[in-house]
């Protein structure tokens, strides 16, 4: 009967490995869920973030006067009011 105490470490063992691969997994799918909200907190922040600067930029482009209409060509030396040569 010398094989009795090794059955019963391995069955032991078996038990301890079953009871912290419970825990582990029930730590990975409160983490997997932590992280889900996280992410989804981040990406509607972004998505904010993106709108926010999408309207700046909307209302930048408003305030600037509208060279075409008054018919002002967009170049740059000509609205520093400084004229450059054409001929080289």
């Amino acid at each position: 009967m010398p094989y009795l105490p090794i059955l019963a470490l391995i069955a032991f063992g078996v038990v301890v490995l079953v009871v912290i691969a419970h825990k582990v997994i029930g730590s990975l799918r409160r983490f997997r869920a932590a992280s889900s909200l996280v992410g989804d907190r981040v990406g509607d922040g972004v998505g904010l973030l993106k709108a926010r600067y999408a309207a700046l930029g909307v209302a930048l482009a408003e305030r600037r006067p509208d060279h075409a209409r008054e018919g002002k060509p967009r170049v740059p030396s000509v609205d520093r009011g400084r004229q450059e040569d054409n001929g080289a």
